[in-house]
């Protein structure tokens, strides 16, 4: 397998000028993730510590294995839409590893809006128990909710997707065996109550923890009985009289320790299903995709580029490289575990389709997970195109893809339009995960006049972003641990046998 030679003038004018754009942009990614960590006010973080608590992130860190990765899910949902909520919409998702084993964890942030649930709440929280389901991954949930943001009902209750998806979700997921645990860490109230009703092991914590469909305030106004917190729904009374919860808690540290025992307890984790190479760095610099990566519609980088600064060693088994150039198709190892694949080099055309749908089909005999790089225009048009047959040679693209029952990431490093994104595994044909470099993509703007802001709002990485069309936006020097850790978690459930549609010939 050779080594993808560079062809990059890494000191030229032009890298150096798109790496000082690039790097600019990249500081607002981090700008709005340091937002977003922060959580609430100053007022409602020092309230919440007043009362012994620790800070949701502080309750990752004293949960998760010492010096262990958190995966984070959806760090900037919501990003400017909700008055006085920053980034993150209320809630934190993740994958961490508890005593060995990944699991799934997510913490309402009450030091915002007391940890009430908006439209993108739900949203987060949904995603983040499919992505624990595919993955068979425990959920440990850390509760402290006012329930819903009534104001933001319709985008909260009546669809699928939504709380009550939540719900379902659970139930689920624990009749497969997928373990659910939950922290009752403060008053939660309603659907906060309904979350660690449905979990198959409760903490409470004595004192701070409670639980009630209705709080006194509700309790007193339907029925006109005068009740305090503890005894309507504390942890005594849950633990001795109701049986709601399982275990009780001194404090969040205690509650930590015991649901920690409690992941020990859950058996054998799964092991790897897949051989693994020993890890190699790539031959070229990873911050060089600072200087590759676009900054507006008229740099487009070639994907090997791309691909160099990934893979182990530079090293790409190219397949059918003569043939449908505009796709780029391999064999490479990423931190020793083997992928395909499948980069945009231009507009997709009924060459580079057809190419595609047999390398995926190759993928999927073999169990290799398939890598993504988005970065088209659209698929070919014209009269010529059109009696090449690119409707269906781009239908057989997307039919090879959608099918194909191995692992699959998505990773958006241009553009991403229309039904060429779709047939480069968009988030409609489910990957395992969507990643998104810093401004995905800016629209192209007619001759001599700059885009429309309007245009760019919606089509640029923090639209994608908040609106969670994408898992995770990402620094590309991030790239390679972040599908390290991907696809080890994917290694670790059952491979699936491939079952495609009717390939129109």
């Amino acid at each position: 397998m050779n080594s993808i030679r560079s062809l990059l003038a890494t000191d030229g004018a032009a890298f150096l000028e798109r790496r000082k754009a690039y790097l600019a942009q990249l500081a607002e990614l981090h700008a709005r993730r340091a937002e977003t960590n922060v959580g609430g006010s100053p007022k409602a973080r020092k309230l919440h510590k007043g009362r012994g608590q620790l800070l949701p992130r502080e309750r990752i860190t004293a949960l998760i294995d010492p010096g262990s990765p958190f995966l984070e899910f959806g760090h900037l949902a919501g990003a400017d839409m909700y008055e006085g909520v920053p980034p993150g919409a209320t809630i934190i998702t993740g994958v961490g590893q508890v005593c060995g084993r990944a699991s799934m964890l997510i913490i309402n942030d009450a030091t915002v809006k007391g940890g009430t649930m908006f439209g993108m709440t739900t949203k987060k929280h949904t995603r983040a128990q499919l992505f624990a389901w595919q993955h068979r991954l425990p959920c440990i949930t850390m509760v402290q909710s006012g329930g819903g943001f009534l104001p933001d009902l319709a985008n909260i209750f009546p669809d699928d997707g939504q709380a009550g998806s939540i719900m379902y979700n659970q139930v689920k997921m624990s009749a497969e065996g997928i373990a659910q645990i939950a922290i009752v860490h403060g008053p939660s109230t309603a659907g906060g109550a309904y979350i660690p009703a449905l979990c198959d092991e409760v903490v409470i914590i004595r004192n701070q923890g409670a639980m009630f469909l209705g709080s006194p305030q509700l309790v007193y106004a339907a029925t006109g009985e005068v009740i305090e917190i503890e005894p309507l729904g504390g942890a005594e009374m849950h633990s001795r009289l109701s049986g709601v919860t399982d275990h009780i808690a001194e404090n969040d540290g205690h509650a930590l320790a015991i649901t920690r025992r409690i992941v020990a307890n859950l058996g054998e984790p799964p092991r790897l299903r897949w051989t693994l190479a020993d890890p190699e760095p790539p031959l070229h610099d990873a911050q060089e995709l600072y200087g590759i990566a676009r900054i507006d519609s008229t740099t487009r980088a070639d994907s090997r580029e791309i691909v160099a600064r990934l893979v182990d060693g530079s090293r790409l088994q190219e397949f059918k490289q003569l043939h449908g150039d505009t796709l780029l198709c391999g064999f490479a190892r990423l931190h020793g575990f083997e992928i395909g694949i499948v980069a945009n080099n231009g507009e997709l055309s009924p060459e580079a389709s057809v190419k595609g749908a047999h390398f995926v089909e190759l993928c999927c005999q073999r169990d290799i997970p398939l890598l993504f790089l988005v970065d088209s225009p659209g698929f070919g048009s014209g009269s010529e195109a059109e009696r090449q047959g690119i409707a269906k040679h781009g239908a057989k693209l997307m039919n090879a893809i959608a099918n194909a029952d191995v692992p699959k990431y998505t990773l958006i490093t241009g553009e991403a339009y229309g039904a060429a994104y779709l047939a480069m595994c968009g988030r409609a044909f489910r990957p395992n995960a969507r990643a998104a470099l810093v401004r995905p993509h800016r629209p192209a703007a007619a001759p001599g006049r700059p885009p429309r802001p309007e245009q760019d709002d919606f089509s640029g990485a923090l639209n994608w972003a908040r609106h969670l069309w994408c898992d995770m936006l990402i620094d590309p020097v991030e790239t390679r641990p972040v599908l390290a850790l991907l696809l080890d978690l994917a290694g670790r459930i059952p491979a699936r046998d491939t079952q495609f549609a009717v390939f129109r010939m």
